[in-house]
This record gives C-alpha cells, structure tokens and sequence, in this order.
C-alpha cells in the first residue's frame, strides 16, 4: 500500500529545525496535511492528551528528555506506530531496549531512502494493528452473544422449565423461523429490547 492511499496522523517531536523540513517534504500530501510537530517532550505529551496519532516520530534527544521512555509510552499505549531516531553511538545499546516495546529504530543523519522506507515500514505496521483491533473487537462481539444467548438459555431453563438442549434448540429454532439472529432472540427472550 502507498503512503498516498490512506491518510495517516503523524507527531513529529523534534527540536532540530533541518530535520523538521526534510521530513515535511518527504511525507505525502495526506500525512503532511496531518503532522504536528512539537520541539520537546513537553510539548509532545500535551498533543497526545488531546489527539490520537497513527505515527510518533521522535527525534532522540529531545531539549527536555531524552525521549526513549515517552517512544515506548507512546507504543505500549494504544496502537501508535513509533519510530525514534537516533545519534549512532546511542544505537545499539537504545535499539536493544526499546525493540521489546515495538519502537522501530533509525540512526541518523538519515538519508532519504532510508527515512522512506521507515514510513512504509510504519503504515505497514499500522495497519496491521488496525486489522488485528478488528479481528479483536469480532471476537468481543461473538464472546457478548455467546454470553448474551447462554443468558437466555437459562432463562428458558428456570421460567419454562426447559433443559440446556431444548433451551438451545428453542433459541435457533426462532432465529431460523423468523430469520433474526440468535442475539436478537436472546434480547427478547431477556427483555432487553423493545
């Protein structure tokens, strides 16, 4: 997938002004149009309170921390996709503790085919953790009716008396019959919709 087809959100942390406008002018129009850029971690945090950002680009160090600990905040917190870049003799030791947190890792001075490369790495992950919070929420919402008709089953067991598989039977049965769901079933039979 191309950066272009999808928009995307990107916090840009950095103080380094030269940074600042070699990236604007390699990011797409769609992801440009949606940066912010914030020169400290101050800054930074204060924009996350208030929006969420699919990319967190930090430039390590920043002028009020060095910026490891608000890149794996910011990556163990919800599904922002984090890349920290940093001088080469930082590296190896930063790379190694911020790689179990799912921060992806650049050396700078950056070149452009590198810092692009990083940006489709990023979608790339972005969109994974887009389709895995899909997968997840599918799986909640079949727990809920799973949970919802068992409810209905042991209404159907203490009021009418039934046993688990006739409760079972009866609950599919009026689904196929009348061509609703199970859930929809279930809420009626509770009560729960009018």
């Amino acid at each position: 997938m191309a950066l272009e087809e999808r928009s995307y959100s990107l916090l840009l942390v950095s103080a380094g002004q030269k940074l600042n406008q070699s990236l604007r002018g390699l990011l797409p129009g769609s992801i440009r149009d949606r940066l912010v850029v914030a020169p400290d971690a101050g800054a930074a945090k204060r924009a996350v309170a208030s929006q969420t950002f699919d990319f967190v680009i930090v430039n390590a160090p920043l002028p009020d921390e060095p910026g490891i600990r608000f890149a794996i905040d910011q990556c163990t917190a919800g599904e922002t996709v984090v890349l920290l870049l940093l001088r080469p003799e930082l590296f190896p030791q930063v790379t190694e503790t911020v790689c179990e947190h799912g921060v992806f890792t650049l050396s700078k001075p950056l070149s452009y085919q590198a810092m692009e490369t990083a940006l489709l790495w990023m979608a790339s992950a972005r969109e994974r953790l887009r389709k895995t919070r899909r997968q997840a929420l599918t799986l909640e919402e079949k727990m809920a009716e799973i949970r919802l008709v068992n409810r209905a089953k042991w209404f159907l067991i203490e009021h009418r008396h039934m046993d688990e598989p006739s409760a079972h039977r009866y609950i599919e049965k009026q689904a196929m019959d009348r061509c609703i769901t199970r859930r929809a079933v279930a809420e009626e039979l509770l009560g729960l919709k009018a």
